[in-house]
Formats: structure tokens, C-alpha cells, sequence
């Protein structure tokens, strides 16, 4: 007699499960080093950038707020909101350029719009 799954048959979905487990391994992996890489490039950018101490006015502030819900449902049904915030402020220079900047929630209280003062930034920080 001959055993089927000595000469490779068998079951096709533990043929297709170790593929697909090691495809979605790959694709985590991938965007996790992409990440580090976009990451690490920004650095270096803002590094090699020179350090601007220019006049500016404060001309607006935003936040991003991104939510995110799950239900978990047991014997009834329960949901998990979690979110995140950004903080953004525009800053106008003399010349009537405008740029906006990512800032910290507790940076972003500090300045009012029309609020004028020096301000000091290298590359995108």
C-alpha cells in the first residue's frame, strides 16, 4: 500500500496555511522596516537642514483626531473606542510663506493665532 501523504498529497490547506501564514509574515515585516527607513531618512534630512531663527506669526492651529472603535461581543455587546491625536500650527514668515509644523499637545496650548515671535525650526522640527 502506498500512503498518500508520504508522497505529498494530502491535505491542500496545510499546503496553503504555512504559505499564507509566511506571505502575511512578510508583508508585516516589510511595512515595519519601511517605517524605520522612512523614519531614519526624515532624520537625516532634518540633521543635514540648518537651524532658522526667523520672525513669524501664528495664522492657524489644527488637531487630527483619528478614532477607532472595536466590539467585542459576550453575552452582550461591549465596544472599545480608542484614539489618537496630532497637533498641527501654520506659521507666516515675512516673505508671505506659510509652513506648517507638527508639534506636541503640550507645544500646541502655548501659541495663539496672530500670536508674532521668533521661530526657530530645522528642516520639519
Amino acid at each position: 500500500m502506498v500512503d498518500p501523504n508520504a508522497m505529498g498529497g494530502g491535505d491542500p490547506m496545510f499546503q496553503i496555511i504555512p504559505i499564507f501564514i509566511g506571505i502575511i509574515f512578510v508583508i508585516v515585516i516589510g511595512s515595519i522596516l519601511i517605517s524605520v527607513f522612512k523614519g531614519v531618512g526624515e532624520w537625516q534630512k532634518n540633521e543635514q537642514s540648518p537651524r532658522l531663527s526667523v520672525p513669524a506669526v501664528v495664522t492657524s492651529k489644527r488637531m487630527d483626531v483619528t478614532k477607532r472603535s472595536n466590539m467585542h461581543h459576550h453575552n452582550d455587546t461591549h465596544h472599545h473606542h480608542s484614539s489618537s491625536t496630532q497637533y498641527f500650527v501654520t506659521f507666516e514668515f515675512e516673505s508671505g510663506d506659510r509652513s506648517e509644523f507638527h508639534v506636541a499637545g503640550k507645544e500646541y496650548g502655548l501659541p495663539s493665532e496672530d500670536d508674532t515671535g521668533v521661530l526657530s525650526f530645522q528642516g520639519t522640527r
